[in-house]
């Protein structure tokens, strides 16, 4: 019953090249990076063509790539700027309980006692945990923090995630 979700994830854009022998520099969320080091084949913009990694490094703070067909400084500057997914298929299974943000946004969102509070519309990244922003019915907006003691439930086939909304917060 739950959503169909996206054949390909975009994780990601090159940023430049790194050094000169064809490694890229690719910008991409934390959330995604970790995923990276067991893929073997990238796409690149909207091409359904796999491009294959041969080469995959963490270099201060940032992830270099290695991409078959790149070898010299000017084929990874070709590169700038290209959008790069992988097959959601070959994501890597989480724990029990964690989830990737493409899997959450868009869910109904509920309070325990069934009320519709809206749909998840984003995932912020913080420092300490997650925030939700659910787009309310009224066409607010509400920041749950993705505790425990906050997201009761995600059902991920039935599209819906119950939550206990804190005191001082409305929804």
């Amino acid at each position: 019953m739950g959503k169909t979700g996206p054949t390909y994830l975009e994780i990601g854009v090159i940023a430049r090249p790194h050094g000169i022998m064809g490694e890229v520099k690719l910008h991409t969320s934390p959330e995604y990076s970790m995923a990276l080091e067991g893929v073997k084949r990238v796409y690149l913009n909207d091409a359904t063509t796999a491009t294959r990694v041969t080469g995959y490094r963490n270099h201060q703070n940032a992830i270099l790539l290695k991409l078959e067909g790149t070898h010299t400084r000017n084929d990874a500057e070709a590169l700038r700027g290209a959008r790069v997914s992988i097959k959601v298929s070959e994501l890597p299974a989480l724990a029990a309980g964690e989830y990737y943000s493409h899997q959450l946004v868009g869910m109904h969102v509920v309070d325990e006692t069934g009320r519709e509070l809206g749909h998840l519309s984003e995932v912020l990244a913080t420092g300490s945990n997650d925030v939700y922003i659910v787009k309310t019915t009224d066409g607010k907006e509400l920041l749950l923090p993705a505790i425990e003691s906050v997201i009761r439930q995600v059902d991920l086939e039935h599209d819906q995630m119950s939550v206990v909304v804190p005191d001082g917060l409305t929804g």
